[in-house]
Order: C-alpha cells, then structure tokens, then sequence
C-alpha cells in the first residue's frame, strides 16, 4: 500500500474557518504568550510547592488576562475556536482551574493536569489543534 501525502492525509479532516489578522498582531500574541508562560509558571509552582500556599494575586491576574487576550488574539484568526480542539481544550483547563478555585478539586493533580491538557492543546499540530470537533 502507498504511503499517504500528509495534504491528502488532511484532506477528510473539516478545518475551522480561518480569519484576518494582521501580522502585528501575531508578534504581540508572542509577547503575551511569554508574559502568559511566566505567571502560569508561578499559578503552577504554588501548588506544587506547599509552603507557598495559594498563587500570588498578581500572577493570577496576569495569567488571567494574558490568558484572554491570547485567546482574542487567536479567535482574530480562527473564528470557530470554540468548536476546535484548541478551544475545547481551553474550556476544559477553565473549567478545571475553577473547580481548583473553588476548592470542588483537589488542587495540586487537577492544576497539573489542567497544565498537561493545555500543553498538549498548545503544541499540538496545527492541523490537528485546529481541526473542527462538532
């Protein structure tokens, strides 16, 4: 049997519909996805360290929003994120960190595993993160 073209591969996969953005907008999604990784990397390290406690108010915030416009930023471009693995995945990581929040999950598993689900839903292939779930 032949090996398969990756384009051919993809070609059965439904993609989500696909808008403008300008250019200076993708670098400034860059910048706040680097402010973004540094107060998720504090959010983490409170709950993995015990003698921190809960995560500072600051870096909440700053996860937060950066979290947001990341998110704006990447809905200029792919309109139906909602109904992506990307958007899913997100949705899920909100919901988990809030059961967190709001003391429903046990803190230190969920807010890693909410961390591992938005990692794979980052970095995985575009062609799959951005593939259309429903």
């Amino acid at each position: 049997m032949a090996e398969m073209i990756k384009s051919e591969a993809c070609e059965g996969s439904k993609m989500g519909r696909i808008g403008a953005r300008p250019y200076w907008i993708l670098n400034f999604s860059i910048l706040v996805r680097a402010v973004h990784q540094v107060g998720a990397a504090v959010v983490l390290t409170a709950f993995l360290l015990d003698d921190i406690g809960r995560p500072p108010t600051l870096y909440l915030a700053i996860a937060c929003f950066s979290g947001g416009l990341l998110l704006f930023t990447e809905w200029m471009r792919h309109r139906q994120i909602y109904r992506e693995l990307s958007g899913v995945t997100t949705f899920i990581k909100l919901l988990l960190l809030g059961g967190v929040y709001h003391a429903l999950l046990p803190g230190t598993f969920t807010v890693v595993l909410a961390f591992i689900l938005a990692s794979v839903g980052a970095h995985a292939p575009k062609l799959i993160r951005h593939r259309l779930l429903y």
